[in-house]
């Protein structure tokens, strides 16, 4: 089994990015009208709840409808507003050495997966990031220096607010400081658990706890994988080993002080790597966020794609699923 992923740059909504939705939009079509239309809100509620909750993004969220046609569900799909539930496992760190480094192994189903690391500069902030549903992402990183990531909270529960992935958009497009992220993860709906750790420049961090049923919980944790303060969805949490991991990543970070490489590659061993792959859960990729350099590392085993905004290539990786690879990187210019 294999997987190419697709580095894109575009700066401002347009060709590349409407054409990556015409080649993605029929099967995420298919999955947002699962449970039948009439089960999404509307436009008139995604409308309002987009100048309630995110009005910053509001004319980038109608530039992106227009370019694609502008139709009815196209638009309520691009608000992220009470999507379809949709569980991952992943497993996040922050290094504990002097210099801002966020880890994250992003365990999901690879028929599920856009597989692509987007760079635009909407509204006049640069963001890198990997894409979920063409406008939200799984994790990311701007041109302040603002790195962000996600995991799966471990709880059943569906509510009333958005999909993770345009919080982590919105984070990125309008927040500078871990602080100020907080601020808008501690606002912001979410429409199932999740946790979300951010780090910046600067070394601040934190993980908000997000669920749709009770206030987010900011907090101190440097690690996060898929519970929250406590598990409460108990067969999911045997089956992904969220405790295991979170021991095994809580020790490594009270351990004697080791290098970021070291750090890194234990991402790419169990219990961290996971190879369920045929159960949805597979790691697809292990990212290192470097806020200082305003950089990211995506590796696998046996190998590693580097981008930044001062070194950014558009070019495509194919990765073997699981187990080693041999990295073959192919430009592919105006041909998205």
């Amino acid at each position: 089994m294999s997987l190419t992923f697709r580095a894109i740059a575009e700066d401002r909504p347009g060709p590349k990015w409407s054409g990556l939705f015409s080649e993605y939009w029929p099967a995420y079509r298919q999955w947002w009208a699962r449970e039948g239309l009439s089960g999404r809100p509307t436009y008139l509620e995604c409308r309002r709840a987009m100048r309630q909750h995110m009005p910053e993004l509001c004319e980038l969220w109608e530039t992106l409808c227009e370019l694609v046609g502008g139709g009815d569900n196209e638009a309520r799909f691009l608000s992220f507003y009470c999507p379809p539930r949709y569980l991952a496992a992943c497993s996040q760190a922050i290094w504990p050495g002097d210099e801002p480094l966020l880890v994250r192994n992003y365990d999901y189903d690879p028929d599920a997966f856009d597989a692509v690391v987007l760079k635009t500069n909407w509204n006049g902030r640069g963001v890198i990031g990997t894409s979920d549903g063409l406008f939200g992402l799984v994790d990311g990183i701007n041109d302040a220096g603002l790195a962000v990531s996600l995991t799966f909270g471990g709880r059943q529960e569906v509510g009333t607010g958005f999909g993770v992935p345009l919080i982590l958009r919105y984070i990125l497009q309008t927040c500078t400081t871990a602080q100020e992220a907080g601020e808008v993860l501690a606002r912001v709906p979410c429409h199932m658990s999740y946790n979300v750790t951010v780090l910046d420049a600067e070394r601040h961090y934190l993980t908000a706890y997000l669920a749709p049923d009770r206030p987010a919980v900011l907090t101190r944790a440097a690690v996060a994988t898929n519970h929250q303060e406590r598990v409460e969805w108990s067969s999911h949490a045997r089956f992904t080993a969220t405790v295991e991991r979170e021991r095994y990543l809580l020790q490594r970070l009270t351990l004697h002080p080791e290098t970021q490489e070291k750090f890194i590659r234990a991402f790419l061993r169990p219990p961290l790597y996971s190879t369920a792959f045929a159960s949805g859960f597979g790691t697809l990729y292990t990212a290192a966020y470097r806020p200082k350099q305003q950089a990211l590392d995506l590796f696998w085993p046996g190998g590693v794609w580097t981008k930044s905004f001062a070194a950014f290539k558009e070019d495509s990786i194919r990765v073997a699923l699981p187990g080693n690879f041999e990295p073959t990187a192919m430009s592919h210019p105006g041909s998205y």
